[in-house]
């Protein structure tokens, strides 16, 4: 599969997500979508993030997830959201699973 479908298939999952989280009264906002390699190497030198990170593939985008209002910096939410990103599509992995429960991708 080109890298082009698999962005495209990463895209619509996104969308699909903000919805069902929407319907669980969870309300999102965008952190990091994009990442330049520059930025991802940088990253990585601060033991931060990886420096072949999805992002740089447009495979990953960070959320952060409001309940109730209140901004969630970890918990049950980001949990939740993991089990329903991974269920969109086998290739998608959720960041719960390596301490950046904030994260979303999909396997290049």
């Amino acid at each position: 599969m080109k890298l082009s479908e698999k962005q495209q298939i990463f895209a619509v999952n996104v969308a699909r997500l903000i919805l069902w989280a929407n319907e669980q009264g969870y309300r999102l906002t965008f952190g990091e979508a994009y990442r330049t390699p520059e930025m991802a190497e940088i990253y990585a030198k601060r033991g931060i993030g990886i420096k072949d990170s999805q992002h740089c593939k447009r495979l990953a985008v960070d959320f952060n997830l409001f309940v109730n209002g209140q901004y969630q910096r970890t918990g049950d939410g980001y949990t939740r959201l993991g089990i329903a990103w991974e269920a969109l599509h086998e290739d998608n992995r959720a960041g719960y699973h390596f301490g950046d429960g904030n994260h979303f991708e999909m396997k290049g």
